[in-house]
């Protein structure tokens, strides 16, 4: 069962060890923690697009109702 093995035997072998199992898990996290990220800072930037379209459309109601009351006096003016 036990084989004696040289010096040799073992270049280029990998083995596991507890700070290179955690270095791997930290790796992992971060990357699993800037993929969240990511698609929370998508849905952000969406939802600002969102909002900046109903701000303008808000802009553009109120710039109608002021030019629409302004020609309808300029109306009543005229004879």
């Amino acid at each position: 069962m036990s084989e004696e093995r040289g010096p040799g035997d073992w270049v280029g072998a990998s083995f596991d060890c507890a700070p290179g199992l955690r270095l791997q898990a930290h790796e992992r996290l971060s990357r699993v923690q800037m993929e969240s990220l990511g698609r929370r800072l998508d849905k952000i930037e969406e939802m600002i697009e969102r909002l900046e379209r109903r701000l303008w459309l808000t802009v553009y109601g109120v710039v109608g109702v002021i030019l629409a009351q302004a020609f309808q006096s300029v109306l009543e003016q005229v004879p």
